[in-house]
């Protein structure tokens, strides 16, 4: 068929051509395999299979390695085919097959034997954290060494540093490998590609010098290796290198003097990317000279102003990505600055900046392919000329404020778009009922747009969806018919926060990994859902009906599983050994009953528990194996027995333990204050008696603001604040709240309470406390909130409750308390209902004076005048 079509001399020359390349392929010094006539060397054979016996081989991917054949021939092999001599040894086979286990092991010296080895890859198998050994410095043929993510530690040998032959060497991955310096690099004078991305050169001072003398150096890549941020402008750079064209340096913290090294080190860069740093201050014009510049990559930095006007140089810009900085300009500006790209961006990415007017003309850029300007505040009416953009594949303008009809015309020729984000703007949607867009899209965010209330047909048509987000898009009515057979590719569906009502078929057969269809109208039983299933959101919905129907449900990766606030009934299942992997459980605010299930103890990675709002009884099962619980909230149930020790034994990393309005007796146990972490205790509104532990001062995170900080997925909780129920969220983290209030506590307060500086709220109300208030309450500065009222106790008001600055809630009502209450600006200002009940107790607010005021008391000051006696108000100071 190739000779067909060619004609005369072109024939000929083909001939020609094919006969040569027979005739090479013939002689190729080196290829995988030998000729029939050259097999390896016998001693070369023997080194490789002791090489083989250093590893323990689970996949027997080795099976080729038998003594009785040509080790040329054996998997991962070369030789050369003239002499024999094994050139190449290729281990990194894992990367293309992932059904394999990998190599575990020790390397052995036997390699030596092979010294025309050129080529080296152990990447990708696992070495279980042994040093990379020196001996592979010996190997002086090397001409390339990878090692990549082969879990080696350690420091990496300076004897790597007499591979003078060496033109790639690639470390990246092995994250627990170290340097004290680079030095023995400076001396791989052939090295073109060097790849440490994800070691820890945390020490390495001279970095930037010792890369700097490596004059061939075509592709450096040192992505998260927390490089340490010098003052690279005092440094010098003589005979540095200029052929560097790649450069990878994300996720380093350094700061903008790396723009000086960039200057000095090459002018000939292709790619750059410095994403994920310190990066402060306008956008240096030092790339405005990089006229062979393909991609840019500056995002997640803090980067200020717009893009300098020298880009209009960059011609050859593929990918430009600016992606979260503090970038502030017309939007207008920005685009006709990269005119002279517009023949060549493929990627522009601005999202997430200040950049702000009216939409730009981008008609122009003919091959733009992926286009983000999501989150910032571009306004006005989206132009019809992104219509024209036929290349464009990725178009994610959400969280602006683009408003105007969004009409086919947008869509006109974007047959190959593939990933469509339009959510969070003010736009509305006026597209025919019969539309047939001219693409096919996997993923879909229209949320908190003006979608429904019907489900728009054109949506219907795009089957080849994998993600479909229209939370908050004034959907109502039922589902489409056969909505789930429709978007049988679905992973991701979000339908939150609608008016969708019906119920859900059996969804055990369909792709879905995380489904939201909280806030709506569903109703009837649960159904089973995808053995992929990973986030499941039910919330505030009319689910009824026991949760055993669940149980069908065989999702072994399951994590987050939320069906709060629906009317689920029964008990609860004892199927929650087949959920290993669940992270958070929130089946709050049901009509659940019966003893909570063992087998909630067997989730040793649970970290949210909330069972709170139903009719749970019984005692507390042991949670004493779910060691990374952050959240255990089982209020308003009717749980009872005594409050487990294993919770301050087992528990170290608890952040809320809400008990409230349950049946819990006896004493607090001292465990708890072995929580050091806790930031929310409420035990409110039980039959706790006994008194205070007096080792609050063991719970670090009330004692100081240095405490432990985490992330608590779904860590949503009710508080009584302030008198009020509120919902915390986001805002837990910076709460510090113990409730114990309602109780048959006794005794005094202890003194170590006052230790609990950062503590926000404390509520200790409608006990039988009594004794004095400790004279250190005072040090809690932090308290906003603070009820005693209800007890017993007795003495003076410290004064110390005078440094009490951000209090705004204060009761002390019904005590046995006497004493002039001090004077201080927050404590004046309250209701004199908040000191009344109290006989002895005399002063603003609850009274204008005390008896013996205008006498010279014991600490010498006068107290009022006889008009202020006069004014007293009879009966209130005795």
């Amino acid at each position: 068929m190739f000779f067909s079509i060619m004609s005369g001399g072109s024939m000929h020359s083909g001939l020609v051509g094919l006969v040569c390349m027979a005739i090479a392929s013939a002689i190729c010094c080196s290829s995988v395999g030998s000729s029939s006539n050259i097999m390896c060397l016998e001693s070369e054979r023997h080194a490789l299979l002791q090489f083989k016996q250093g590893f323990v081989d689970e996949s027997n991917a080795l099976a080729s390695w038998k003594s009785e054949k040509d080790c040329c021939k054996w998997r991962g092999i070369a030789c050369n085919n003239q002499t024999g001599h094994v050139t190449r040894l290729d281990f990194s086979f894992r990367y293309f097959n992932y059904t394999e286990v990998p190599l575990r092991g020790e390397i052995s010296p036997s390699l030596l034997e092979l010294q025309y080895l050129n080529y080296l890859d152990l990447s990708y198998n696992d070495f279980r954290g042994m040093i990379i050994p020196k001996f592979i410095g010996s190997l002086s043929q090397l001409k390339e060494l990878r090692l990549g993510e082969a879990n080696f530690s350690g420091p990496v040998p300076p004897q790597l540093g007499n591979l003078s032959n060496l033109h790639t060497l690639d470390l990246y991955g092995n994250e627990v490998v170290s340097f004290e310096n680079l030095e023995w690099l400076s001396h791989l004078s052939s090295l073109r590609y060097l790849n440490m991305s994800y070691l820890d050169l945390s020490k390495v001072m001279n970095w930037p010098l010792s890369l700097s003398k490596l004059t061939l150096l075509t592709e450096l890549q040192l992505s998260q290796c927390n490089l340490p941020n010098i003052n690279l402008r005092s440094l010098s750079f003589i005979n540095s290198s200029t052929s560097l064209q790649i450069l990878h340096l994300s996720v380093n913290s350094l700061n903008s003097s790396i723009f000086y090294w960039i200057a000095n080190v090459s002018s000939n860069f292709i790619h750059i990317d410095l994403s994920s740093n310190n990066l402060k201050g306008p956008i240096p014009d030092v790339f405005t000279s990089m006229l062979s510049l393909v991609t840019l990559d500056l995002s997640e930095n803090q980067l200020e102003g717009g893009i300098p006007k020298g880009f209009q140089n960059l011609c050859s810009l593929e990918s430009l990505t600016l992606w979260s900085n503090q970038l502030s300009e017309n939007i207008e500006d920005s685009v006709k600055t990269l005119s002279c790209a517009e023949n060549t961006l493929e990627t522009l990415d601005l999202g997430a900046n200040w950049f702000w007017g009216s939409w730009p003309d981008l008609k122009h850029f003919s091959k733009l392919r992926e286009l983000y300007l999501d989150s910032n505040q571009v306004n006005g009416s989206l132009r019809e000329s992104v219509g024209q953009l036929s290349s464009l594949e990725t178009l994610i303008l959400d969280g602006n404020s683009v408003s105007g009809v969004i009409t086919e015309a947008h869509f006109l020729n974007l047959s190959r778009l593939q990933y469509l984000s339009l959510s969070g703007n003010r736009f509305s949607i006026n597209l025919s009922s019969d539309w047939n867009p001219p693409f096919q899209l996997t993923t879909l965010y229209m949320s908190s747009c003006k979608v429904g209330p019907t489900f728009l047909k054109w949506i219907l048509t795009q089957t080849n969806l994998t993600a479909l987000y229209l939370s908050n898009a004034g959907l109502s009515g039922s589902l489409p018919n056969k909505f789930w057979d429709l978007f049988s590719r679905l992973s991701d569906l979000d339908l939150s926060m609608n008016q969708i009502h019906g119920k859900l078929p059996n969804l055990s057969s369909t792709s879905l990994s995380y489904v939201n269809l909280s806030s709506n109208l569903f109703y009837g039983a649960l159904p089973s859902f995808s053995p992929m299933l990973q986030n499941l959101y039910l919330s505030n919905n009319r689910f009824s009906g026991p949760l055993s129907s669940f149980c069908a449900t065989q999702a072994p990766n399951l994590e987050y599983l939320d069906i709060s606030k629906n009317l689920l009934s029964g008990e609860l299942p004892n199927c929650w050994m087949q959920f290993q992997e669940l992270q958070v459980l929130n089946l709050g605010k049901n009509k659940l009953s019966g003893k909570i299930p063992s087998s909630l103890g067997n989730l040793q990675g649970i970290q949210v528990l909330r069972l709170h709002d139903n009719n749970f009884s019984g005692e507390l099962p042991s949670l004493e194996n779910c060691t990374r619980l952050l959240m255990v909230d089982l209020g308003n149930n009717n749980l009872s027995g005594k409050i487990p020790t294993w919770i301050g034994q087992s528990l170290p990393n608890l952040w809320t333990l809400r008990l409230r309005s349950n049946e819990f007796n006896g004493i607090i146990p001292f465990s708890l204050c072995s929580l050091a972490a806790i930031h929310v205790l409420d035990l409110s509104h039980n039959s706790i008696s006994g008194g205070l532990p007096h080792c609050f001062n063991n719970i670090t995170a009330l004692a100081d603001d240095s405490g432990v900080y985490s992330i608590i997925y779904g860590g949503i909780v009710e508080l009584v604040w302030k008198g009020k129920e509120i919902e915390y969220g986001e805002n837990l983290d910076r709460m510090r709240s113990i409730d114990i209030s309602s109780n048959y506590l006794i005794g005094e307060i202890p003194p170590s309470i006052a230790s609990m500086t950062e503590l926000i709220s404390l509520n200790l109300s409608r006990n039988k406390l009594t004794g004095k208030l400790p004279e250190d309450f005072g040090n809690m500065k932090m308290l906003e909130s603070l009820d005693l009222s209800r007890n017993r106790m007795s003495g003076k008001i410290p004064r110390s409750f005078a440094s009490l600055n951000f209090l705004s809630v204060l009761d002390l009502s019904r005590n046995n308390l006497s004493g002039r209450i001090p004077l201080g600006t927050q404590l004046q200002g309250f209701n004199a209902s908040q000191y009344m009940g109290n006989l002895g107790l005399c002063g603003p607010p609850l009274t204008q004076s005390c008896p013996g005021d205008g006498t010279v008391q014991d600490d010498g000051i006068a107290r009022g005048t006889e008009i202020d006696n006069k004014e007293q108000i009879p009966g209130q100071c005795k």
